[in-house]
């Protein structure tokens, strides 16, 4: 089954995350197959910059706890995105939740909804926002960052501008597209050459903090998703209740 969709129009790729019905959670299927994705743009000389969306009302759930990729492809990924020569820019109108802004920190430009909501819920199933540390702590607000991987709150688009995860909130679907319009025409303006240089000028800090953490980072990740503790949080989490620590 296809989880992902490919368009082109005027030199901007979009790549369209379809799994609505598990809220496009990031599956092994899910992760390769924008990997692919990416790279087909990467070698295609049409495409000047991608887009990556989502179809039903949720951007990404985070990693499917069902089907969960392998750490280490979830890194590649992120840095892929990072490293890839072309802009990536998020357009997100639904919500977004753990792993999913490790995908939105991975982006160079993202425009969220009014009805967009984002939450880093890994501590209250007994995990920790490590690997999307990477992408995330380069961009968060330091002060919103110890409040929202601590407490798991949500919040909406407008706080996502304030703390720097997205770069835009807009309103409703048509707001979205109005403001990415001037976005897409600015990069389908600038040079492939230039694009490329200026994003490597703006990734070269990040690429050097993957590279530096990245193994430990996936190293702890999997050593909190083996703990019993986070087994418990997961069930709990699958079965609707409150884990066994909640007073």
């Amino acid at each position: 089954m296809t989880l992902t969709l490919r368009t082109r129009e005027r030199g901007v790729a979009t790549v369209t995350l379809d799994s609505p019905a598990n809220r496009n959670a990031l599956s092994a299927a899910l992760v390769g197959e924008v990997r692919e994705a990416l790279a087909a743009c990467a070698e295609d000389d049409t495409v000047r910059a991608v887009v990556l969306t989502h179809s039903g009302t949720t951007f990404c759930a985070g990693a499917d706890l069902t089907a969960p990729p392998d750490p280490e492809a979830f890194v590649a990924l992120m840095r892929e995105m990072v490293a890839l020569p072309k802009p990536v820019v998020a357009r997100v109108e639904g919500h977004v939740r753990a792993g999913g802004l490790g995908l939105l920190g991975a982006c160079d430009i993202a425009v969220a909804g009014g009805t967009s909501t984002f939450a880093l819920t890994e501590a209250r199933l007994g995990l920790a926002p490590a690997v999307v540390s990477l992408t995330l702590l380069p961009r968060l607000d330091r002060t919103a960052a110890h409040r929202y991987y601590l407490t798991g709150e949500r919040f909406d688009a407008a706080e996502a501008a304030r703390i720097g995860l997205v770069t835009v909130a807009a309103g409703d679907r048509d707001a979205v597209d109005q403001a990415l319009a001037p976005v897409l025409e600015g990069l389908r303006r600038a040079s492939p050459q230039g694009l490329a240089a200026s994003k490597e000028l703006l990734t070269a800090t990040v690429l050097r903090s993957f590279d530096q953490y990245a193994e430990d980072l996936i190293a702890r990740s999997a050593a909190l998703f083996a703990s019993d503790e986070a087994r418990e949080g997961m069930t709990a989490f699958l079965e609707r209740r409150d884990p066994a620590w909640v007073r």
